[in-house]
């Protein structure tokens, strides 16, 4: 699935969704509108399905899925993710994302984006 190929009335959709983030300590809320605007964002397939985070995907090739957390009902998508672009350190690459899938369609979007120190579970936790 590519941006290009959405529909127009699709594409409307997904510019009226808000999302959030804190990176760097500048905070959200922000719109798909203005992220699809002034980024080159593009749908990642995560486990056969299209996610749309709100990075470039000239970024994509750096990204490594940490873990997935599917809701029961399949609607909603915690991630865990590390992006290499620009530091490879555990407290400079690690993302958090929450997506919802798009009513009708059979994607998801960022709601959540955060950056995430990454952390391995400790052994009394079961993953």
């Amino acid at each position: 699935m590519k941006l290009a190929d959405l529909d127009a009335n699709t594409l409307e959709a997904i510019k009226a969704v808000r999302w959030d983030r804190i990176i760097e300590k500048h905070e959200g809320p922000y719109t798909w509108a203005s992220t699809l605007e002034w980024q080159d964002p593009e749908f990642i397939m995560i486990e056969g399905r299209a996610v749309l985070l709100p990075v470039e995907k000239s970024r994509h090739d750096n990204i490594t899925i940490l873990r997935t957390i599917w809701s029961q009902d399949g609607n909603s998508l915690t991630l865990f993710l590390k992006d290499t672009t620009y530091d490879d350190a555990w407290f400079m690459s690690g993302y958090m994302a929450v997506c919802d899938r798009m009513a009708n369609h059979d994607c998801y979007l960022a709601i959540l984006y955060h950056e995430w120190f990454i952390i391995e579970p400790p052994a009394v936790l079961e993953a």
